[in-house]
């Protein structure tokens, strides 16, 4: 057995020896958007540091827990915080998990970030479903050995978001009367935000928003065969506003008063994933 297959099984069998449940979905929740926790029943919450082989998250707004439970019904295992590359961590670091969560059972996995608008026509507070993506990251999660036991060497990528979860997402948002867009995803690498230029130059090579995290847990995931949907909450808006200055704290607060809406989509879809 691989180091890699090895470490999986040791962090499995730690969070196994915590809890029966057995979860079903798979949530990673981004900058901000940890208000979908107090939710959860029956719930058990393991700090990463207690986890075999998982970094702990070092990223203010993010709460560095892993939570198993039930939500709206559904079994759910919760990340409560995200790893990012920026941290000083490999590829194979920020996106093991993933890896554990495949190992526990799930078959689908729901994202959310924190991101900023690259599309003129959104504003800060604006939910957008992300429908595909361009990986700006100078480092891919799955070079080196593929592991078989873990997926195909050269996983296709032509659907890593499912259109299924995005039309009933849609649906969701239209009975529930939020507005929401659809559009393609920058994943770069940071922690710097993006200066004008590069907000202007995503734009004209087909982005609507760009982030710090999401697209290597997504490839992760569509290499292990998991369903995946992903929604952003547009916490800043650096193509228009030539004066504005970002802050970590201004992306915190917009993804805060986002929440509610995007914590109202993620619920409907878990009761119809039961």
């Amino acid at each position: 057995m691989s180091d890699l297959l090895q470490q999986i099984a040791m962090a499995k069998g730690y969070i196994t020896s915590q809890t029966a449940l057995q979860p079903a979905v798979g949530i990673i929740l981004g900058s901000g958007l940890g208000g979908l926790v107090p939710d959860i029943t029956d719930r058990t919450e393991i700090p990463y540091g207690d986890i075999p082989h998982f970094p702990p998250s070092t990223v203010e707004g993010h709460q560095g827990r892993l939570v198993l439970g039930r939500l709206q019904g559904c079994p759910v295992v919760v990340m409560a915080g995200r790893f990012h590359y920026y941290e000083g961590l490999s590829m194979q670091q920020v996106t093991f998990p993933v890896r554990v969560m495949k190992a526990l059972g799930i078959h689908t996995l729901l994202i959310s970030n924190a991101a900023g608008g690259l599309n003129p026509a959104f504003r800060v507070g604006d939910l957008m479903i992300i429908r595909d993506h361009i990986n700006l990251q100078p480092e891919h999660p799955l070079r080196g050995r593929n592991e078989d036991a873990l997926g195909t060497r050269f996983p296709d990528m032509s659907e890593p978001y499912a259109k299924a979860l995005i039309a009933r997402a849609q649906e969701i948002a239209a009975a529930g009367n939020i507005p929401v867009h659809t559009g393609v995803y920058v994943g770069v690498q940071g922690p710097t935000f993006e200066t004008r230029a590069e907000y202007r130059y995503m734009y004209i090579i087909g982005g609507d928003a760009v982030g710090m995290s999401t697209v290597p847990e997504v490839i992760v995931a569509v290499h292990a065969g998991l369903q995946v949907f992903a929604m952003s909450v547009i916490t800043d808006i650096g193509i228009r506003e030539e004066e504005n200055v970002i802050t970590h704290a201004e992306v915190l607060e917009a993804a805060a008063a986002a929440a509610p809406k995007l914590t109202h989509i993620f619920k409907e879809l878990l009761a119809a994933s039961r």
